[in-house]
């Protein structure tokens, strides 16, 4: 026995110390036979295979692989090569011929795979006990279900079985079972994560979503895991950026007294109220908001278009052998029967209205925090009613991914009855980093132990500083980008790099004349595309001698980041391009040297 706690710190400071791999992943297996859950994985890999595939890892290297000796989890509607994916459905059972392409990411980063989890049939459900095999018992307490969909990867964390898991999340299924669970849910901006080798349920609202005992250890996974799938057409290019100090003010949206749903739990009401005053503490403003027209969106994830998306999924096993089907799912799915192409249509319009009147709500603030489940359910509710207690877990779940917003469920301090608290944070698409960040601070804050063990929060949060009132941010798009023969005006100036990001899709970028040292031109063009950037802050007190060392036909101007803020950037006026070169096919000017050989000899040389 290894008393060890799985989360990444731990373990790689473990690892850095001498204990061997090896030793991780007995204890990992012998942890799993301890719990003697036989609900939680519907598939184990063999111990022996996890220990070869340890092998092959080398030598301890978190820089080269940062989620080295790590074990973990993955839904089994998510595929892994030359196991079978199931749904939890035996009749749909098929071989997969490849990893997933988030799995394949995760494999390639150094973590170890353990085994594929138990889940809501057909990702549809929250409550965790829409399966035809053995039910996961909540980590917490075993008469309270262990939310869903992702059920089995939910428990897998908090029992500490794994460092991290791999859910999906459609109307919730990624942070449900997070709350109910006392661990950590993030689920990503739609397309941030590919959905490849994934058993859709809502393919235009599917994400993966990984839980985690911490926010540092889902947020690792989850920028190790985000890439652009071409193979996916819902893949979308997102900058991922750091986790970084919540800014001194920040606005936080909650629904007002009137509109806050309980169900009669005022535990729970007491519960939020405590966390909306940490939140205060740390900055927060909080603006109270009518949800309804939030509620009024979540209503139609169950109407119309998004059940007849599920009906695509199991169309021909509903017809062909309905008996196969969980009664629950099949009560939820069979809808859309009755529904024809005009309902579909007639729901998409509807919701395009509906986001039209939330909008204005959604750009008022920086943030939203909201409970992540209204109340608590047990077992016995769901035998006396399976729907009704899993309609309203998802009271806050069920209009995000409708309104594209990016999420986290995180612990807060325990319930006066001892249940685990839980609120979860909410912002626009691409928005990731920054409710990120506020939830890693209201966790460590909270002083709670991490899932249903008895570690405690290992370390605080470790941030990158955000900018000052003294600095001022400045978008690089060439030479004077990291590593590059510029860069060092940047530093001696006591510029400090923040991040990378991207352009919005609206700039083209040239190889200017001249040289060296080789200069691209940036320029707004709306034929043009996304084009890779580092974003500096820069003194204000030097940033006018700054300036003054720009030549022409190079200024700076603003310039519009893909996720829709601006920058101060380096910008070129169209006289400079005379016999310049356009190279935006490239996607930016680290991609285009390393692409032309010839130059970047060249500029080494100079």
């Amino acid at each position: 026995m290894i008393d060890i706690p799985f989360d990444m710190n731990s373990l790689h400071r473990a690892y850095a110390s001498g204990t061997h791999v090896s030793e991780i992943i007995a204890e990992c297996y012998r942890r799993i036979e301890e719990a003697a859950d036989p609900g939680i994985f519907l598939q184990l890999v063999d111990q022996d295979a996890a220990q070869e595939e340890a092998k092959k890892l080398g030598a301890f290297n978190p820089v080269t692989k940062p989620l080295w000796g790590i074990p973990f989890a993955v839904k089994d509607n998510i595929d892994v090569g030359s196991m079978p994916t199931t749904a939890a459905c035996p009749a749909y059972e098929y071989d997969a011929d490849a990893d997933a392409f988030v799995v394949a990411q995760l494999r390639k980063a150094g973590a170890i795979l353990i085994g594929k989890t138990n889940l809501d049939q057909f990702a549809t459900g929250l409550v965790g006990i829409r399966s035809p095999y053995p039910l996961p018992k909540n980590a917490i307490d075993p008469e309270i279900v262990p939310g869903g969909s992702s059920s089995g990867s939910g428990v897998a964390v908090a029992l500490g079985l794994v460092g991290f898991s791999l859910g999906t999340d459609t109307a919730g299924s990624g942070r449900v079972p997070a709350a109910l669970n006392n661990i950590v849910g993030l689920k990503p901006t739609l397309g941030a994560l590919s959905t490849s080798g994934v058993v859709p349920a809502c393919r235009t609202l599917d994400t993966i979503s990984i839980f985690a005992l911490t926010v540092e250890d889902a947020y690792r996974a989850f920028q190790v895991a985000s890439d652009f799938d071409p193979l996916d057409a819902y893949s979308r290019e997102l900058p991922v950026n750091d986790l970084q100090e919540v800014p001194s003010v920040f606005r936080v949206g909650v629904p007002t007294i009137e509109t806050r749903k309980f169900f009669g739990d005022a535990i729970q009401a007491a519960s939020f109220d405590d966390a909306l005053t940490s939140i205060t503490a740390l900055g927060g403003d909080i603006v109270e908001i009518d949800f309804t027209p939030f509620y009024d969106v979540a209503n139609m994830l169950y109407e119309g278009a998004w059940v007849a998306e599920r009906f695509t999924v199991i169309a021909e096993l509903l017809q062909n052998n309905p008996g196969a089907i969980h009664p629950a799912t099949r009560a939820v799915i069979s809808k859309a029967e009755t529904l024809s192409a005009a309902d579909a249509f007639l729901g998409i319009y509807k919701l395009q209205e509906l986001k039209r009147l939330v909008a204005p709500l959604i750009n008022s603030v920086d943030m939203f925090c909201v409970p992540s489940i209204p109340t608590f359910y047990s077992l016995a509710d769901l035998e006396e009613d399976p729907i009704g207690p899993n309609a309203r877990l998802g009271t806050y779940t069920n209009f995000v991914n409708l309104l594209d917003l990016c999420g986290i469920a995180v612990p807060v301090a325990a319930r006066t009855d001892g249940r685990p608290g839980s609120v979860t944070l909410l912002a626009k698409a691409g928005e990731d980093a920054l409710i990120a960040s506020l939830a890693a601070l209201l966790h460590y804050r909270s002083e709670v132990l991490l899932g249903a063990t008895n570690w405690t929060q290992p370390l605080p949060p470790q941030v990158k500083p955000a900018i000052s009132k003294d600095e001022i941010c400045l978008a690089a798009v060439g030479a004077h980008m990291s590593g590059l023969p510029l860069n060092g005006e940047l530093v001696k100036l006591g510029g400090r790099f923040l991040k990378d990001a991207k352009t919005a899709p609206v700039y083209r970028l040239y190889s200017l004349a001249g040289g060296p040292p080789y200069r691209p031109g940036l320029m707004r063009d709306k034929t043009g595309a996304m084009i890779d950037l580092e974003i500096w802050a820069i003194p204000v007190r030097k940033f006018g001698e700054f300036l003054r060392g720009i030549p022409a036909p190079l200024g700076i101007g603003t310039v519009s980041l893909s996720d829709g803020t601006t920058v101060n950037g380096f910008i070129c006026e169209a006289a400079g391009l005379e016999g310049a070169a356009d190279i935006t096919k490239f996607g930016g000017w680290r991609k285009f040297l390393q692409a032309d050989k010839e130059v970047l000899s060249s500029i080494n040389a100079s």
